[in-house]
């Protein structure tokens, strides 16, 4: 690569970029090692009858600054080794769509709002059934070793291949057997997922008026910054940032205030199955319209509302410091039929935890639309591990959350209608039967915690998300308002989620639309021009279909769609993640020798994540006991159907069976097809990577070197260097410096 002389260099010297071991930065270092190990200590040995929720916060953050500092540091150095002297995809192919270099801070929040779905809020309030000591160690140990490493090293191959979705780099990599069997998996992966997000949102979002008025504002209001970063005024971006966040808030409150009123309460209070058609029409329009018009500015806004939330959530654990009294490890982590989710600690909660710990969906995003806006190659450790961190800090929130609240009113939220009967009597009567020690639930304590926050009850208020909204709500409480505030909290924190997983769906859509155009690419050429609008209609209008049809399906089951789902969900998630690593192991053992001491940080979480998954597949197709296996529970309620029954187990109607049967029947075909094609994809890379090891190395598939003619720094905040030579771009005629949007 030869440089442009005209221009200054592109890239910072590494040797310019290490900071100086001083006696100062030894002792802060030193003290945040510190501090994390005295947290550990509280949380897993120190254990009485209660644990201060503060060591989960100082726990999890220590863990995280000394893992981005110190391994994601031996990644970057030892295998993804970037260059930013090396143009980014996004200023090779700039399109103006598609392909943009974009702020590495705009891009970030893009990134984090788009991996940040459902799952950090839902599945570590689901899984604290089992205790909160095994799900903190997965939340915060797994995102370390493992997802925050597949997050950061897709991104980056992904990047180097021109923004290759993740299927197409294993059909790549891995031949046309394991590459076809990980691009079936990876769109109807895809399909569960983007289905379960939306479902999420549809659920969270149903007949709330002030939540359907708020999500619905932001994307009028991410329109508005699209166009403002792009024409009105290019390249402010704490100008539009602090526009777009009282615009936010603005709309936050203006959802309370319209809620009651008679025309937005008519207005906005909207069934589910309307919604779900609005949240479909929305995911074809997002995928469709220009990435800086509506998608990076829209999750930019979220992520305010997002990463606030949680700091302030975080603040707000330190200055109260509630007790938290639920055990370490439960009554329920060694048994298989848990009132809130079926099976054993292993596997299952290490795949109800997806997201916060380990997600294939983040694959997706990764080698979807991130890698064709990153703007220099150093920024994808900011943007890929850091960025994964935050998740998982969002996750271990979520869990301290579900955790704060009373034991007894957790499982009377998080215990299906079918097992409280959806009364407040039926609710007490279960748990206390339960023999929970220390559990003592009265009928007070439903009636007066649902006034509490506006609801007319809060029994079986299943799906995670209400109970993340009441936890929160009883926390920010004691810091801001007192009890006359819980209904707005608790309000405020369900609009939340819903905002939270909405633009994981948007995002989602549209890596949904590049996964089938790369598909249907190897047919016929003319789909992977991204440019070509019909084939992104036609592409997208499919994926819509797949996903939406599911979508459809869960909004209407008399069941409740994501009870039933959501296991599957996490299944083919930690599945997708397995596939990725492995596409990830062969690629970086082709890259040659010196390669190959390194490859145990991504065969370490890839052998974890295989034994678990494959070992969840196999129970959920073949356990006969019907809570956990899919073809038990099938086959029991088709039994049911046959003797004429009309009612059974947890279905209370003929229709309910049935939806019982269809729903069951769909989850296992899919649980075989996805672990079977898993393996294949697994058994592939291991060859692949056993012949590259013999062979010194392999084919490299990178798109070949050009030089950048753009400078950006790496992380949040510019080191002396950069700032340096910052200033040297900063002084070139304008005509001659290239500007990325968002860029100041």
């Amino acid at each position: 690569m030869v440089p442009d002389p005209a221009l200054p260099p592109t890239a910072v010297p590494e040797d310019d970029l290490a900071p100086r071991w001083t006696p100062t930065r030894i002792a802060v270092w030193s003290a945040v090692a510190l501090l994390g190990g005295i947290a550990w200590v509280m949380l897993a040995v120190v254990r009485g009858e209660t644990v201060n929720a503060i060591w989960f916060v100082f726990a999890a953050v220590c863990t995280y600054f000394i893992a981005y500092r110190f391994y994601s540091k031996v990644i970057e150095r030892y295998i993804t080794r970037p260059d930013d002297r090396r143009a980014t995809p996004a200023e090779v192919r700039e399109d103006g769509k598609d392909y943009v270099p974009t702020d590495r801070r705009v891009l970030y929040g893009h990134h984090f709002a788009a991996i940040a779905g459902a799952g950090p809020l839902v599945g570590p309030v689901l899984a604290a059934q089992m205790g909160y000591l095994p799900g903190t160690i997965w939340i915060i140990v797994g995102v370390v070793l493992a997802g925050a490493v597949q997050d950061y090293l897709v991104l980056f191959f992904s990047m180097r291949r021109g923004g290759r979705t993740i299927g197409q780099m294993a059909r790549q990599e891995l031949g046309r057997v394991g590459g076809t069997a990980a691009i079936v998996a990876s769109l109807l992966i895809m399909i569960i997922i983007v289905a379960i997000l939306a479902l999420v949102v549809v659920n969270a979002l149903g007949e709330s008026p002030w939540g359907v008025f708020s999500v619905s504002m932001t994307i009028p209001i991410a329109l508005f910054m699209g166009v403002y970063l792009r024409y009105l005024r290019p390249g402010r971006i704490t100008e539009v940032s602090i526009i777009g966040f009282v615009l936010l808030m603005a709309a936050i409150i203006g959802g309370g205030w319209v809620a009651d009123t008679a025309w937005g309460a008519e207005m906005f209070h909207l069934d589910r199955t309307t919604i779900a058609m609005g949240v479909i029409v929305y995911g074809f329009v997002a995928a469709v319209l220009p990435v800086w018009l509506l998608l990076a500015p829209r999750d930019y806004l979220s992520t305010f509302m997002k990463i606030g939330v949680i700091v302030v959530l975080a603040v707000a654990v330190i200055v109260v410091r509630p007790e938290i009294t639920v055990p370490a490890i439960s009554e329920f982590a060694s048994g298989e039929t848990g009132p809130v989710v079926s099976g054993s600690l292993f596997p299952f909660l290490f795949v109800t935890i997806a997201c916060g710990a380990l997600s294939g969906f983040h694959a997706l995003i990764a080698s979807g639309t991130t890698p064709k806006l990153v703007e220099k190659e150093r920024q994808t450790r900011f943007i890929g591990y850091g960025g994964m961190l935050m998740e998982s800090f969002v996750a271990i929130m979520a869990l301290v959350a579900a955790i704060s609240i009373d034991r007894g009113i957790y499982f009377a939220m998080n215990s299906s209608a079918a097992a409280t009967g959806g009364t407040v009597e039926g609710a007490v009567a279960f748990v206390n039967g339960l023999g929970l020690m220390g559990v003592n639930l009265t009928p007070d304590m439903l009636t007066s915690t649902a006034e509490a926050v506006g609801e007319p009850s809060i029994v079986s208020r299943t799906g995670g998300a209400p109970t993340l909204a009441l936890g929160l709500a009883t926390i920010m409480q004691q810091l801001v308002g007192g009890t006359a505030m819980m209904g707005f909290w608790y309000h405020f924190a369900i609009m939340f989620e819903a905002l939270f997983i909405l633009t994981a769906v948007d995002a989602g859509t549209r890596v949904a639309r590049f996964m089938l155009q790369d598909t249907i690419g190897n047919v016929a050429p003319k789909f992977r021009e991204v440019t070509w609008r019909p084939g992104v209609w036609l592409c997208t209008a499919i994926m819509v279909a797949g996903w939406g049809s599911i979508l459809y399906l869960g909004v209407t089951d008399p069941l409740g769609g994501i009870n039933t789902f959501f296991p599957l969900f996490g299944i083919a998630n930690q599945l997708l993640a397995a596939i990725a690593l492995a596409v990830v192991l062969a690629i970086v053992t082709k890259r040659g020798r010196s390669y190959f001491r390194w490859l145990w940080i991504i065969a370490l979480p890839l052998a974890f994540t295989a034994v678990v998954t494959i070992t969840a597949s196999f129970e959920k197709i073949f356990s006969p006991v019907p809570a956990v296996g899919y073809w038990a529970q099938h086959n029991a309620f088709q039994d049911a159907l046959d003797a004429g029954e009309t009612s059974f187990g947890t279905a209370g109607s003929v229709e309910a069976m049935e939806a019982v049967v269809r729903n069951t029947f769909v989850q296992g075909t899919l649980s075989i097809v996805f672990v079977v094609l898993a393996i294949v994809v697994m058994i592939a890379s291991v060859v692949t990577t056993v012949k590259a090891l013999r062979a010194g190395g392999g084919e490299n598939h990178e798109d070949p070197a050009v030089p950048s003619r753009r400078f950006a720094p790496a992380g949040l905040v510019a080191g002396p260097a950069e700032k340096s030579l910052e200033k040297e771009w900063s002084a070139l005629p304008a005509e001659k410096r290239p500007v990325a949007t968002g860029h100041r």
